[in-house]
């Protein structure tokens, strides 16, 4: 058994990286931040995801000798010019509050006619390996700010995003509805074969 280390303590993101990753590579233990020696963790400074992605792997690479996934994800919406972008997480002042995150944008978007609420979610994903090899990829999930939040699952802005083409929130669907289209979804299912080429099991 192979182990990697996805570098995150958020506990609802481990878990969906988990369940995205795991099918597609059985023979690989999943371990997070809180699995290992604790470590000073990267502030993320970088101006892009991917930058992002990249220092939090390099980090977890640098700290434990393990290959290392690091993500970072936001929601960019068209009529903020792209924002909250890198700094979703923290789009209200306070880190991970993902109520007050979310009603700021709701509060910000108010006179925004529906037409102009469109937006995308991003995550990238970069690997790493204590070779000093790395890869970094990104993927969107497109779809529309709504006016109200709605829906019990997910985290972070998912209860005011209707992916393209739903009426739902991403709060309202499946756990395997929302992995089939989620910007995490894809950009995990892109990364997983790369995963496995770099540790010997390729596909």
């Amino acid at each position: 058994m192979s182990r990697i280390l996805l570098a995150t303590r958020n506990a609802k993101k481990l878990e969906e990286l988990s369940r995205i990753l795991v099918p597609l590579l059985p023979e690989i233990v999943v371990l997070g931040l809180d699995d290992v020696a604790a470590y000073d963790e990267p502030a993320e400074s970088e101006p892009t995801f991917e930058g992002n992605a990249l220092l939090k792997s390099r980090a977890a690479v640098r700290a434990t000798g393990l290959p290392a996934l690091g993500d970072d994800s936001g929601l960019c919406v068209d009529a903020l010019n792209g924002m909250p972008g890198v700094l979703s997480a923290r789009w209200s002042g306070s880190d991970k509050d993902d109520a007050e995150n979310n009603r700021l944008l709701l509060a910000q978007l108010r006179d925004v006619p529906d037409e102009r609420r469109g937006a995308h979610f991003t995550c990238a994903v970069a690997f790493c390996l204590p070779t000093g090899e790395e890869q970094a990829l990104s993927a969107e999930m497109p779809g529309t700010v709504i006016r109200e939040q709605r829906g019990t699952g997910g985290f972070g802005y998912d209860v005011v995003f209707a992916p393209r083409g739903e009426t739902r929130t991403a709060a309202e669907l499946s756990i395997a509805e929302k992995d089939a289209i989620s910007h995490r979804g894809k950009a995990l299912r892109a990364v997983a074969p790369l995963v496995a080429a770099a540790l010997g099991r390729g596909r």
